[in-house]
């Protein structure tokens, strides 16, 4: 029978000793492990302050929340959850994209997010899946739904008020419980339009701010009347 990779270590490591080390950096592997990259449900499980690799695809445009959130972020989704990714420089991300962050777990106000310790912690990629939003009822907006990209239908039971400089909200219900959608002003969203008693689709990004749970929508196409 011949000689395992394992019993020709133990045979020739005496040898090996005596060889001189390699110098770092110039053999095919990296010198440096990489940070095993977690699934973002995983990632969302471990304490506040614990450092992760995650990755997925871009739903939010880089800074479409820049008014309420007071950065530069994104959401990032995978197969198993999503979170907000906070930045204060524009790394350019948008829906489609794919990335990989490394960064550490804080709280904003209630929201979940990860905090690259610099833009050169984001890997972009110019593809990625492209993640269909998730259809709930109003009153399922919540925790479970925290940081995915999500779609309810219903009637507008508060009319948009304004909440200059951050935005406008409104809330909707479906008949399960109301929902408050927060409308940023970098979105370019028109509210003068809407009115309560209409019937609108919302999609955007599942969010928290203090004790209540949010949609807040991307751009102008994600709040559409279907019926008056």
């Amino acid at each position: 029978m011949g000689l395992t990779r394992r019993l020709l270590t133990l045979l020739f490591a005496p040898l090996l000793a005596l060889l001189p080390a390699p110098a770092l950096g110039t053999g095919s592997a990296s010198a440096v492990p990489l940070a095993k990259t977690l699934s973002i449900a995983q990632a969302r499980s471990l304490p506040l302050g614990t450092v992760v690799t995650v990755q997925g695809s871009v739903t939010t445009p880089s800074g479409a929340f820049e008014s309420s959130f007071g950065d530069k972020g994104f959401g990032l989704q995978d197969k198993t959850a999503g979170l907000y990714v906070s930045l204060r420089s524009d790394v350019h991300a948008y829906p489609c994209r794919h990335a990989r962050v490394t960064g550490t777990l804080r709280d904003s106000s209630g929201l979940l997010t990860l905090v690259p310790a610099d833009p050169s912690a984001v890997e972009l990629r110019h593809t990625g899946q492209t993640v269909k939003p998730e259809r709930v009822s109003t009153a399922g907006v919540g925790e479970a739904t925290e940081g995915r990209l999500v779609k309810v239908v219903g009637r507008i039971t508060q009319a948009p008020t304004s909440d200059l400089p951050y935005g406008y909200k409104l809330s909707v219900d479906d008949g399960s419980g109301s929902v408050l959608i927060f409308v940023n002003v970098q979105t370019g969203i028109d509210v003068s339009t809407l009115k309560p008693g209409q019937t609108v689709r919302v999609t955007g990004f599942s969010s928290q701010f203090g004790t209540h749970y949010e949609i807040d929508p991307r751009w102008p196409n994600d709040i559409k009347v279907v019926a008056a």
